[in-house]
């Protein structure tokens, strides 16, 4: 469908422009997106999504209440001449590659316009999720909101799902010329958007369907709110198993990075309260990890007695069936899921293992096969994950205006070997997707991106870490100093130099409490020694 083909269509289900941008609030829906469509009047009737508009000082959206009025609307740029971008997914990639638009000089009349979409209010630095379970540090230190972290730019926040995007830049047919579409973006709310220029940042989400069991038992832990459930659970088994004496039993499935970190972090919360069992295919834990920081890791886990299950998998997991158990209190505290172990390899016997808690950490599944409809699957062209095949300048291939970032990228190196979805990797490409967008709108080359592995870090408790620098071969900080680099780094990679402030005094300052309390424990022991 052509983009005058599809204002003509929405121009008759009753559509209008209203001028403004605004940051729209709807209820969270199923996502069902696809890349190219048919329009149906069904398709946007917005039916149960309450929608409202914050105006802005370019012009208002007028506010209006989609259960009353169910017809979606286009929503007006504020410049009809200056280049529009629209970036979908707010994290890592998309967020930084506003950023960085933002950060360019641009000729007079170059400055594209921006729209950052995410069905989030919060920014979310995934990497210290950890540090949120361990009381180390505050939501709003690693989870912004994106209208604060935006406030001081020309970036305009929508939150709101994606339930279609469909492109008329595909390669054969008449190409759009810098001022015209290069497609439209429509969202759950009923808003349509057209955009010049588009990102692909949706990321991925926790993969849990091919175990049964598996999506209705355990957790995964990827999102703030996963990080929140998390918490809120080892609080509830906290407070049950208070003067008891019987133990927390957490079982994590995976021995990546994300699996690794979480059992670190649980077991040493719950210490002798409970006990942690990290489950891993592999024989060994971070198989693809520097040498020093498994053995880090390993160490840590062993002297926290984390019991490692190497060389199974899960087959399903169930709920403990409490029919013989007569006694309500009893069957209150009695174990309440079931792992069953297949192991990976023959001649093992299987297990079955007991655990309150169950954590997941293997497996995710990129969200943009869910942008596709049945009866045309795959017209963006996706890999066997799910992420759209790029060329070197991390364009969509047979799509020149579409650019695709972090988890949404099916990026190759030199060798032909995809990049791993990590921040790292986001981070970068999101710097390159910036530069490519600045060098397509003003008709210059683009720079095919390259990846420069810096190493690579993680946490294993609140004095515990692990960094391995890529520029020094053999080194590991690890311990305490491991750890205040990491943090260190990571407070550098924060999105805005005022929030790198705020949270650098926030660290600070606690880091300033805990050596007085440390010092304050010390005295008192060698006082009451003496």
């Amino acid at each position: 469908m052509t983009v005058a083909a599809a204002a003509s269509a929405f121009s008759s289900l009753g559509f209008f422009n209203s001028g403004g941008v605004g940051r729209i609030q709807s209820k969270k829906l199923s996502p069902r997106i696809s890349a190219r469509f048919s329009i149906k009047p069904s398709n946007f009737s917005g039916k149960n999504a309450r929608v409202q508009f914050r105006t802005s000082a370019s012009g208002g959206i007028q506010s209006y209440d989609s259960e009353n009025e169910a017809e979606p609307r286009t929503y007006a740029w504020p410049d009809k001449k200056r280049p529009r971008i629209c970036i979908l997914g707010g994290g890592f990639g998309g967020l930084y590659t506003a950023l960085r638009l933002e950060s360019l000089v641009w000729p007079d009349g170059k400055k594209p316009q921006v729209v950052l979409v995410d069905q989030c209010e919060h920014f979310v630095f995934k990497p210290m999720l950890y540090e949120l379970l361990s009381g180390e540090v505050d939501p709003w230190e690693i989870a912004p909101r994106f209208t604060d972290l935006l406030a001081n730019t020309g970036v305009q926040f929508f939150k709101d799902r994606v339930k279609c995007f469909c492109p008329s830049d595909a390669l054969g047919m008449n190409p759009p010329t810098v001022s015209g579409a290069g497609g439209t973006v429509h969202l759950e709310s009923g808003l349509l958007i057209e955009y010049d220029w588009l990102v692909l940042a949706l990321g991925a989400q926790a993969k849990l369907e091919s175990v049964p069991g598996a999506a209705e038992y355990a957790l995964p832990f990827s999102t703030l709110e996963d990080a929140r459930m998390v918490d809120e659970k080892l609080r509830a088994l906290e407070r049950q198993n208070f003067g008891k004496d019987s133990q927390i039993r957490v079982a994590v499935v995976g021995c990546g990075y994300s699996g690794v970190e979480l059992a670190a972090t649980v077991s040493e919360r719950l210490q002798d309260k409970g006990i942690v069992e990290a489950i891993n295919v592999q024989n060994t834990v971070l198989s693809n990890a520097p040498v020093g920081n498994r053995e880090a890791a390993v160490k840590v886990l062993s002297s926290r007695k984390v019991k490692l299950l190497l060389g199974y998998f899960v087959r399903c997991i169930r709920e403990v069936d409490k029919s013989g158990i007569h006694d309500k209190e009893t069957a209150k505290s009695h174990r309440n899921l079931i792992l069953e172990l297949q192991p990976a390899e023959r001649g093992v016997q299987s297990q079955m293992l007991e655990a309150d808690l169950v954590l997941w950490t293997v497996g995710t599944k990129s969200l943009l096969p869910l942008l596709e409809p049945s009866d045309k699957p795959h017209e963006i062209p996706l890999n066997a994950r799910g992420q759209a095949e790029t060329d070197e300048t991390l364009r969509v291939k047979g799509y020149p205006r579409i650019f695709a970032v972090g988890d949404s990228s099916a990026f190759r190196d030199s060798s032909g070997k995809l990049l791993p979805a990590s921040a790292q990797v986001a981070f970068q490409q999101a710097d390159f997707a910036g530069w490519n967008l600045w060098a397509a709108i003003n008709d210059r080359p683009l720079l095919p991106f390259r990846f420069q592995n810096l190493g690579e870090m993680m946490t294993l408790g609140r004095y515990d870490g692990a960094i391995s620098p890529s520029f020094i071969e053999g080194l590991t900080l690890e311990g305490p100093i491991g750890h205040t680099a990491r943090k260190l780094a990571y407070l550098i990679r924060l999105p805005t130099d005022e929030h790198r402030v705020k949270v650098g005094f926030s660290w600070l300052a606690k880091a300033a409490v805990e050596s007085v309390a440390f010092l304050q424990d010390n005295l008192t022991k060698v006082v009451s020694g003496s």
